[in-house]
């Protein structure tokens, strides 16, 4: 199956805004680090239901964001969900005034990015990147249209060190590239990207309970789950233009 019929299919039954609800967790730490700001155009690839564009055009009052897709029914319900509410970011509290940035949402592949060279300020990638069919190429495609001194922000959760993600693949019909983190840091450099930082962000919403209540219908032990969700969480890579 490929990415567009998968992910059509996760979107026809709402599973985009279950994947928004969980990814919510550690995505909007890896946003608040964004250096975007009034007047910049920021890219979302992967861009589910739009949720991290709306989010940065709320608190960082960006001019322009674009989020692409390879699943039609994606983007279809990005732009839906935009117009019908404005703020993703009341997902972690008050929900801010509605903002007038310019947010559109496209269909496209991940090697071959629809926009100019050097026509982005920031880039950000929240567990899609690994679908891509080409990592490579879609970090060369990346560095192409980032404007000099632009970011990537790079977030996935399903990587080689994270064990507890190993068996994701099973889950699904796409094939995912697994790197580790120097795996991450090697192929940013090898695009001309700069790795500014590269860091696991935590997830600290999800509950754990004591160590009497294990094992859990998911968990055999309290050390496996705070491991997943203290521990891994999510491998924030950070690639700046050059």
């Amino acid at each position: 199956m490929s990415v567009r019929q998968e992910f059509d299919a996760w979107a026809a039954d709402g599973r985009d805004r279950g994947m928004e609800e969980r990814h919510w967790q550690t995505a909007k730490h890896a946003l608040a680090r964004m250096p975007a700001g009034p007047g910049d155009t920021v890219l979302d690839l992967g861009t589910g239901s739009g949720y991290a564009l709306r989010a940065l055009a709320d608190t960082k009052d960006i001019a322009r964001g674009y989020g692409l897709d390879g699943s039609p029914e994606m983007a279809r319900n990005a732009r839906e969900y935009t117009e019908e509410e404005p703020s993703a970011a009341d997902l972690g509290g008050e929900t801010p005034a509605a903002s007038t940035a310019d947010l559109g949402f496209v269909v496209g592949d991940f090697g071959h990015l629809p926009f100019a060279d050097d026509s982005i300020d920031h880039a950000f990638s929240m567990e899609a990147f690994y679908y891509s069919a080409d990592p490579h190429e879609t970090l060369r495609e990346v560095a192409r249209v980032l404007r000099p001194g632009g970011t990537f922000h790079c977030a996935v959760n399903y990587y080689e060190e994270n064990v507890h993600s190993h068996a994701w693949q099973d889950n699904i019909s796409v094939d995912m590239t697994r790197w580790d983190a120097d795996q991450y840091r090697e192929a940013f450099e090898e695009a001309g990207l700069a790795v500014a930082s590269q860091d696991n962000v935590p997830d600290r919403d999800v509950e754990i309970p004591p160590a009497e209540e294990f094992p859990t219908e998911n968990w055999e032990t309290r050390e496996e789950m705070v491991e997943r969700y203290r521990t891994y969480g999510t491998l924030l890579t950070v690639g700046v233009a050059l």
